[in-house]
């Protein structure tokens, strides 16, 4: 009964971002003994606060339990989730590998929300028109199946894709129809993430203040659901835009919390970010010589 009970509150903190609330859960479910649900929300939790290689160990022994049972449902849902992980780490091909070992078995079992999230992850880590390909496969779906919070993600997703490819008022557009439905599901984590991206194509625009405002609005979601690799990523944002505009001071002060941040949740741009906040340092010292 705790088991079950606990799974089924856990699942709604991760809809509300509750993250610590869900770890401190799933490990006194686990003080119970192996539990493939508490695992894989465990795994779920340690990946949304920074944790990735934790997550991995939690993930793939929920993976194992899931196996045994022969639950097909549980087995794919983590294989997508592990492939998230390994696309937080930088390691695409790896991660499209277990997004492409999930589908199958999504479609096997008839989950049509699930199939559209691993459309969508395979997605996140194709080639940029082959992207947009994947993530409109998945609005189908969620749309006719009145999965709200997934339509959110990969409109957000296809924001994402023509940001990169250069168009910035498309991108925009996708982003800011996103952001209202992100609310109305009460997903903090990912209005975060597309408050992020608006600031991010504001940026890109030229319109530097209306950009900060969007980035701050990210940043205070970010540390209230303990994501300390969106809080970096976040920073690091702020950062460049105050390097931009010549406040090497605030500047400084956001990449050394980054780069902090970068030590703690093993980001794979720690190396890169070091080096950018090494420039900025050698910079102003430049600069207060010279006057």
């Amino acid at each position: 009964m705790a088991r079950s009970v606990g799974g089924r509150v856990a699942r709604v903190w991760l809809r509300w971002s509750r993250f610590g609330d869900v770890a401190a859960l799933a490990n006194a479910t686990l003080a119970l003994g192996p539990d493939a649900g508490a695992l894989y929300d465990l795994g779920w939790a340690q990946t949304a606060t920074g944790e990735p290689r934790k997550a991995l160990v939690s993930y793939e022994h929920a993976l194992r339990l899931f196996h045994e049972a022969a639950d097909r449902q549980g087995e794919a849902v983590t294989l997508n989730n592990i492939g998230n992980v390994y696309k937080h780490l930088g390691e695409r091909q790896r991660a499209l590998t277990y997004y492409q070992q999930a589908l199958p078995i999504i479609r096997a079992v008839g989950d049509r929300a699930a199939e559209a999230a691993a459309l969508a992850n395979i997605g996140n880590v194709e080639d940029d028109m082959r992207a947009l390909g994947y993530f409109e496969q998945a609005l189908a779906i969620q749309r006719e199946i009145g999965d709200r919070g997934g339509e959110a993600a990969t409109l957000n997703s296809i924001g994402h894709g023509y940001d990169v490819l250069g168009h910035q008022p498309q991108a925009l557009t996708y982003y800011l129809n996103a952001l209202p439905i992100r609310r109305e599901v009460g997903d903090r984590a990912g209005e975060a993430i597309t408050l992020n991206n608006i600031g991010h194509v504001h940026k890109g625009l030229g319109d530097q203040p209306q950009a900060l405002t969007y980035y701050l609005g990210s940043l205070a979601i970010m540390c209230e659901i303990g994501d300390r690799t969106g809080e970096a990523v976040t920073r690091f944002n702020i950062a460049m835009l105050h390097r931009d505009e010549g406040n090497l001071d605030l500047a400084i002060a956001e990449m050394e919390i980054v780069v902090e941040l970068d030590r703690q949740v093993e980001h794979p741009d720690l190396a890169s970010d070091t080096a950018v906040l090494e420039r900025m340092r050698e910079t102003r010292a430049e600069a207060r010589e010279a006057t």
